[in-house]
């Protein structure tokens, strides 16, 4: 189901003159920390010594899941699509923080329990309404995994056709950090009482059971495949346990780094997607930025699963992208420090010894 996606690993042809470019900037050697970082990762990723990201936008993928009914979510499932519409109107964190940096938004409607109105932010992909019930049943069959993931690229491609640099994603989905947990148990073999967290706010007791709803999924769907989850494709984990958000996140990257176009990931969901899309192609991992570190309690698992430096750490745990669309700022100031800030040369500052 991902074969179409071929992915290079970064080019090393600017790294000596974007490095040289930023060591003889008005400043000590690394004084700009992480900053230079991003500086340098987004000049590989464009090849150019004078990287841009003031065209971005921020796709918010949203969908719902069978497995709410098991009780793992301190909110009801018709909240989705309540919030669906709050982005549309522009109440949402997400909407009046693309607000505040110009940054267009777009809400991608995949598994929505609900028939949304069109709507000139809203894209229609419906691949059906929710998964199905993963303590029970595989998620998804063969066709809804091929729609969710040509609902990714087909976004990516749009925004591509937009002349858009950079990418930000982020999710919408009441029960989707209970699935994020699930194939967090997957792919690592961490146990379900490590990788469920609060998600909406549960107490202790809703977190044990989200744990252990958590665990009769992983069990159910390894008896099914015959297979242990750590020897699982991509294919096969999105199948068992994925949301068709996250499957649509996923591709939505494997596709934004096929195009050589950066990327930035929010929270604990989006860094799923982000290890899905890894299982598929490792080389994605080049074109990502990591926003934030989340609050949820899996998050730091994920990121030291995948050698991330996260810009921010602000507790935050809303998911929607509001991390990635907080980071924003900071991302354009690499670029703007690297394009314009004088080299010691052009300055006439004598450099340090």
């Amino acid at each position: 189901m991902f074969e179409q996606f071929d992915i290079s690993s970064l080019s090393e042809d600017f790294v000596t003159g974007l490095r040289h470019k930023i060591d003889t900037k008005t400043k000590p050697l690394g004084a700009l920390g992480e900053l230079e970082s991003i500086a340098l990762k987004l000049g590989q990723i464009q090849q150019s010594l004078t990287p841009k990201v003031d065209n971005a936008k921020m796709l918010v993928f949203a969908a719902d899941h069978g497995v709410v009914a098991q009780g793992i979510s301190a909110f009801p499932q018709e909240v989705t699509p309540q919030m669906v519409v709050n982005f549309l109107q522009g109440g949402a964190a997400v909407s009046v923080f693309c607000q505040q940096h110009q940054v267009p938004l777009r809400i991608v409607d995949v598994g929505v329990k609900a028939d949304l109105a069109d709507h000139p932010l809203l894209a229609q992909r419906k691949v059906a309404y929710g998964t199905q019930d993963i303590s029970l049943q595989a998620a998804m069959n063969d066709q809804a995994l091929a729609a969710a993931i040509a609902a990714g690229v087909a976004e990516v491609d749009l925004a591509l056709q937009e002349g858009v640099t950079l990418l930000m994603f982020g999710e919408m989905g009441i029960g989707n950090t209970g699935v994020s947990s699930c194939m967090l148990s997957a792919m690592t073999g961490a146990s379900s009482e490590t990788t469920a967290g609060r998600g909406t706010g549960l107490d202790d007791a809703g977190v044990s059971h989200k744990a252990k709803v958590i665990a009769k999924a992983l069990a159910r769907a390894e008896q099914e495949t015959g297979q242990a989850s750590s020897s699982w494709s991509a294919t096969t984990l999105a199948k068992q346990l994925g949301g068709f958000e996250i499957v649509a996140m996923a591709s939505a990257m494997l596709q934004a780094a096929q195009h050589k176009t950066a990327f930035v990931v929010d929270g604990f969901i989006c860094s799923v997607a982000l290890m899905l899309a890894q299982k598929v192609s490792a080389n994605v991992l080049d074109y990502a930025i990591f926003a934030h570190q989340s609050n949820e309690q899996a998050h730091q698992q994920v990121l030291a699963q995948l050698g991330a430096e996260p810009i921010l750490s602000l507790d935050l745990r809303l998911g929607e992208g509001s991390g990635a669309i907080l980071a924003y700022p900071l991302i354009k100031s690499a670029c703007v420090f690297l394009n314009n800030m004088a080299s010691f040369e052009h300055a006439g500052v004598s450099e340090g010894e």
